[in-house]
C-alpha cells in the first residue's frame, strides 16, 4: 500500500524519557576506550550516538583511528548493559505519545516511522521497555550515519522500499524535542514539528523556526490535524 504522508518521530525527550542509557553508555566507553570522557560536561541531546561517542573520546586524546577500531566493542558492551538494565528501570512513555500512534493508525496513507541518534538496536531496546517499538514500520539511526542531517533522506529511500512508492522530502514530518531535529528536518526538506517535552522550551524551539512548536503530544486531535494537513 502507497503512502502519502511519513512522520518520523524522535525517540529520547520526544516519544520517551529516563531510562538508564547513559549510565550503560559510560559504562560501556570505560570498558572499552579506558574513560567516559567528559561526559558530565557535554550534551548528548540531538545527536547520534556515534557523534556523541566521537565527540567525547576526541576530546580525551583519542585519535580518530582509534575510536574507529573500538566502536564494534563499545556497541555490543552499550547494548549488552542497556537491555538489562531496561529490565529493571524500562523507557517512561511521554504524554500523548499512545493517543496519537493510535490515532494516526487507521489513517492507511500514512507511513509511521523513526528518525533518531540511537543506533537501532539501542532504539528497539529503549522502544520495546515502553511496548512501543512494533508501532513503527522504518526507520533511520545513528548507526545508519554519524551526521543527524542525513537521516531524512534515508528515512525517505526506507519508506520507497517499504510502501512501494518515491515520496517527496515535503511530504516527510519530522517530530522531535531539539534543535537538532527541526535543523535536520528542514535542511532534509520536512516540515517540522518540536514539542518542549525534553530539555529545551518552547521559545527556544520556536527560534529554530520549527514550523510548529507545542508543549507536547496531549492535544490528539490538534496534533493529528496538523500532521495530515
Amino acid at each position: 500500500m502507497s503512502i502519502r504522508r511519513l512522520i518520523l518521530f524522535d525517540v529520547d525527550g520526544t516519544l520517551v524519557s529516563g531510562g538508564p542509557a547513559k549510565g550503560a553508555f559510560e559504562l560501556a566507553m570505560v570498558e572499552t576506550f579506558g574513560t567516559s570522557g567528559n561526559a558530565s560536561g557535554v550534551s548528548f541531546a540531538g545527536k547520534t550516538d556515534p557523534q556523541i561517542a566521537r565527540e567525547l573520546l576526541s576530546g580525551a586524546g583519542f585519535a580518530r583511528d582509534e575510536i574507529d577500531r573500538g566502536l564494534e566493542d563499545l556497541w555490543t558492551r552499550y547494548l549488552g548493559h542497556l537491555e538489562e538494565r531496561l529490565a529493571e528501570r524500562p523507557m517512561d512513555v511521554l504524554p500523548g505519545v499512545p493517543d496519537i500512534l493510535d490515532a494516526l493508525e487507521p489513517h492507511a496513507h500514512v507511513g509511521i516511522g523513526l528518525l533518531t541518534g540511537n543506533i537501532q538496536r539501542g532504539a528497539r531496546l529503549k522502544l520495546g521497555s515502553a511496548r512501543l517499538w512494533e508501532r513503527f514500520r522504518i526507520g533511520s539511526f545513528g548507526s545508519d550515519h554519524e551526521e543527524r542531517d542525513e537521516l531524512p533522506a534515508i528515512a525517505l529511500r526506507r519508506a520507497h522500499e517499504h510502501w512501494g512508492r518515491p515520496l517527496p522530502a515535503t511530504d516527510a514530518v519530522v517530530v522531535g524535542d531539539t534543535p537538532r531535529d527541526v535543523t535536520c528536518g528542514r535542511k532534509g526538506g520536512a516540515r517540522t514539528l518540536a514539542v518542549a517535552t525534553g530539555r529545551y522550551g518552547t521559545d527556544e524551539l520556536r527560534a529554530t523556526g520549527a514550523d510548529r512548536v507545542l508543549t507536547d503530544l496531549g492535544a490528539t486531535d490538534d496534533v493529528l490535524s496538523w500532521l495530515l494537513d
